[in-house]
């Protein structure tokens, strides 16, 4: 009898101990981050750094997974029920979207520091090697025979940023909103095809061999290096050029309905953390960190940079002005 006891005692531990690890496993948070596409790469080396500081800061496992596009086109598949935790975008306009629906914070640009950016970039050019069309600056890409490879601005936060340094530019100079716009209806005219995001467009310039300037986020300089080989574009730095915050949020919707809230706040605060920030610099995201962004000097070359507010009051108003139905876009550009 004892015998029978015995085993049966250590049949049910055993049956415990499977259970427990089972609910273990199954307690193990997830979290999908929604991002823009240029992003991939950078925000696969952060999840590599932050699971291990999650674990030892915790004592809890968890998984991050990604899912990437045009920001924009991330920012309405997380409004139509795409259950991402936080979205990690690069431009304020696609988080106020969510905000104004619900799905995220009213509040969120106040959460997290820095109106919660944890990076910025810049937009600059990428030429074919040796630059054989000589661009060194924003007028050299108006001239004739000069074909401009850029996001719509209507599907990318990357075409948004691009289309706002070409005007900023040309208001930077002293010029007016009138003659910005004569400026940038002249680009557009040598633009053959518009990429649906950062990725396309860099597909299209390197993989398709259309176009001989590429613009873009700095970060993508590492991106097409790593991906396409050293040596196949030179990067060049406008005079001018705009500072393009990338935000980032929780998505209070899915949290709630998870219980991941926690995760997802401890994941965006990592961003601001020393490693984190050097993983930003290293990926050509300029750091909000003055020790890492001094210590990368050599990298992030001097520009001379103005803020949307500057020019167009918000990114929510140049949306309206610029980018929205029958906008000044709209008036300068036929889809090709």
């Amino acid at each position: 009898m004892t015998s029978f006891f015995s085993g049966r005692t250590a049949r049910s531990a055993l049956a415990a101990a499977l259970l427990a690890a089972a609910t273990a496993a199954s307690a193990q948070t997830t979290l999908l981050n929604a991002s823009y596409d240029v992003a991939r790469e950078f925000y696969k080396d952060i999840n590599a750094a932050f699971v291990p500081a999650y674990k030892k800061a915790t004592g809890k496992d968890i998984k991050i997974d990604q899912a990437h596009g045009g920001s924009s086109a991330q920012a309405r598949a997380v409004n139509d029920g795409l259950d991402a935790d936080v979205v990690t975008f690069n431009t304020t306009t696609d988080i106020d979207f969510l905000a104004s629906t619900g799905v995220v914070a009213k509040d969120w640009a106040k959460r997290f520091p820095n109106d919660a950016s944890p990076t910025s970039s810049t937009m600059l050019f990428l030429v074919r090697n040796g630059n054989p069309k000589g661009i060194k600056d924003w007028d050299d890409l108006v001239k004739p025979g000069v074909q401009v490879i850029v996001v719509n601005p209507k599907t990318g936060g990357n075409g948004r940023y691009a289309y706002l340094a070409a005007w900023g530019y040309v208001r930077a100079n002293g010029g007016t909103d009138a003659q910005a716009a004569e400026f940038v209806s002249k680009l557009y005219k040598n633009v053959p095809v518009l990429g649906k995001g950062g990725r396309d467009a860099t597909s299209i310039f390197l993989q398709r061999n259309t176009g001989d300037v590429l613009i873009t986020f700095e970060s993508e300089v590492i991106s097409v290096d790593r991906e396409f080989g050293k040596g196949k574009v030179d990067a060049v730095h406008p005079s001018v050029s705009i500072v393009a915050e990338n935000p980032v949020a929780i998505v209070e919707r899915t949290v709630a309905k998870k219980g991941s809230g926690e995760a997802a706040k401890a994941y965006l605060d990592f961003l601001y953390s020393e490693p984190a920030q050097e993983i930003a610099a290293q990926h050509a995201l300029r750091p909000r960190s003055q020790a890492v962004l001094k210590k990368h000097a050599d990298l992030f070359k001097p520009i001379k940079l103005f803020t949307v507010n500057q020019y167009f009051g918000s990114l929510a108003e140049a949306q309206k002005v610029h980018f929205n139905d029958g906008g000044q876009f709209d008036k300068l550009y036929t889809v090709k």
